[in-house]
């Protein structure tokens, strides 16, 4: 029996389905929908590809797509099916920043999507406007950039107006443009060597047997940059816990820590467990570390992390951060706020992330972060040592957060933060990390002491 031939468009439009009307996450949806496909035997390696280009771009593209759209429809596109408003987004998508793609293959199957998803007009309809945009691309016109530069950055580099916004007026035009254009690049995959098993260099060496390509971070002593890789599922270094994915500016705030075997520590807000798994092991699988989180099932991430990287020395209860202080009064060696934050250092990695955000986050967050690390920091001991992270740039969730708890609470000192980089030492006393300056995510850390 012959088997059906996949039709990788068709894929690609249930996701950015599940994406837009069910509220999926678009890594997720999408490596649940491959997954099923390749156990059915149906998926090639470049239908794969060809899938995760379409929703990723489509999903990142988003706001300016919509735009684009508008430039030849006679009528609104919300007024637009939410199913042939995705097929057209396909379609565009394909049209304008696909060159690989013919145009004609782009007008084509759309039409053929519409014919399946839709009627006689809604097929009349769909060719109409991609023949359209074929024909005459030059109908979209971005903003001038001198003249409107938040609204051309915006277009132009796939991010909302109000973040671009902000970023313009605290970094200026073209730093801003730099952030938006490294925010649309893929990050290589960065590990961290399970240093309870094995060392980096003997991880390498495994890992190129396996065929991976990669090199040593110049970031972090542990770090492993991966720039080609098959599947993370087939590798069995991973399986026998000889590694954990994490990011480079994340795998800074462990060592910023600097946990000291026997100690007891406290990592709020620990899920999904990466930070907690390397204070563990730089401790030598010694002491406590205490992981808490306000959801069960996001500790039980931190339990199964532990136990593939053997490290039992890590326990882990659900509570809300904000009740740390009246649990573990001065309890703690050390304790770390790896707090609740917008994100909006990460963006490069969650393509639909972008457009998850409202500035009203930014009103809404700093409360939160500001009484879990008052909490948290009751919990550390005299002389013992408190660390503030996040993995986003903004001010009002990093430095004013900071610099507000320092002022309320007179008995922490900032120390030189800069100072406790593993590799290349910095003056700064607080870290801000930017991924088109640094060319990793865009991190927050800060450490303070209290005094004896």
């Amino acid at each position: 029996m012959t088997q059906k031939k996949i039709d990788a468009r068709e894929v690609a439009l249930k996701i950015l389905n599940e994406v837009e009307n069910n509220g999926a996450y678009a890594n997720i949806a999408l490596a649940q929908e491959v997954n099923r496909q390749t156990k059915q035997g149906q998926l090639s390696d470049q239908d794969r590809r060809f899938i995760t280009e379409l929703v990723y771009g489509t999903v990142k593209t988003g706001a300016t797509l919509d735009w684009m759209l508008n430039c030849y429809l006679s009528r609104p596109l919300n007024k637009v099916a939410p199913i042939i408003k995705n097929i057209l987004r396909l379609g565009m998508y394909q049209l304008f920043y696909l060159e690989k793609v013919p145009a004609s293959a782009a007008c084509n199957q759309a039409v053929e999507l519409a014919k399946k998803y839709g009627h006689a007009g809604t097929v009349k309809f769909v060719n109409g406007v991609l023949r359209n945009a074929a024909r005459s691309p030059e109908k979209v016109k971005y903003p001038d950039k001198e003249k409107q530069p938040i609204s051309y950055l915006a277009l132009t580099y796939f991010h909302p107006e109000w973040l671009v916004a902000r970023w313009v007026k605290r970094l200026g035009v073209e730093p801003c443009e730099k952030l938006c254009q490294t925010n649309n690049t893929i990050p290589p995959l960065s590990i961290r060597t399970n240093t309870v098993k094995t060392n980096r260099e003997a991880l390498i060496k495994r890992l190129t047997e396996e065929g991976v390509q990669c090199e040593a971070s110049n970031w972090t002593p542990e770090g492993i940059i991966c720039y080609e890789h098959p599947s993370l599922a087939t590798l069995q270094s991973l399986q026998a816990g000889l590694f954990q994915v994490q990011d480079e500016s994340s795998m800074l705030v462990a060592h910023i820590l600097d946990p000291q075997p026997g100690e007891f520590i406290i990592d709020a807000c620990g899920a999904p467990g990466g930070k907690t798994t390397h204070i563990a092991a730089l401790m030598n699988n010694t002491g406590m570390v205490l992981s808490t989180d306000i959801y069960e099932h996001k500790l039980a991430l931190i339990r199964e992390n532990a136990e593939r990287l053997a490290l039992t020395n890590i326990k882990t209860i659900a509570m809300d951060a904000v009740n740390l202080g009246t649990e573990y009064p001065a309890k703690a060696d050390r304790v770390l706020v790896d707090a609740p934050c917008s994100g909006l250092g990460v963006l490069r990695r969650k393509p639909d992330s972008r457009w998850r955000k409202s500035e009203a986050l930014l009103r809404d967050l700093p409360k939160l972060q500001a009484a879990i690390l008052a909490s948290a920091a009751q919990c550390v001991k005299p002389g013992g040592v408190l660390v503030y992270s996040t993995c986003t740039t903004e001010a009002v969730e990093n430095q004013d957060i900071v610099n507000g708890f320092l002022q309320a609470n007179p008995s922490f000192t900032l120390e030189i933060t800069g100072q406790y980089l593993p590799l290349d030492k910095r003056s700064e006393s607080m870290l801000q990390f930017w991924p088109h300056v640094d060319n990793i995510d865009g991190f927050f850390i800060a450490r303070m002491r209290r005094q004896q």
